[in-house]
């Protein structure tokens, strides 16, 4: 399956995604906000499959960690989650980077069928 780098600044959706993503039998490393993910990011040699970050956060928001995340794997699929409308149309600037911006909240189905879909988006583009 897949290693998911998991971004989140609340304690609850970030333990409810990664447990449902792991129950999936991927691979999930968590990080609380954005600069702790870039810092996972860059350490991981082997890099990640997926970012699944939120957008709203302390110190490093989601977007300014996609740009970051994509610059740095451009290989990396992005998918972005917000419970705020005007978030949302930031990261619709970002179409030629990210995936797709899963809006919160969020069922286990829904999040499992996006980051599914990611995924196999993800394995298309590598595989043309």
């Amino acid at each position: 399956m897949a290693r998911i780098l998991l971004t989140d600044d609340e304690d609850a959706v970030r333990a409810f995604v990664k447990r449902a993503l792991e129950l999936d039998g991927h691979q999930v490393t968590a990080a609380i906000d954005g600069a702790d993910a870039f810092d996972k990011l860059t350490a991981e040699p082997e890099g990640f499959d997926l970012l699944l970050t939120d957008i709203r956060m302390p110190v490093m928001d989601g977007i300014a960690l996609a740009l970051a995340a994509a610059r740095e794997r451009p290989a990396m699929t992005i998918l972005l989650m917000t419970g705020y409308a005007d978030q949302r149309e930031r990261a619709a600037n970002l179409d030629a980077l990210i995936h797709d911006v899963v809006t919160k909240p969020f069922s286990l189905d829904q999040i499992r069928a996006a980051v599914a879909d990611a995924l196999s988006c993800g394995d298309a583009r590598l595989s043309a």
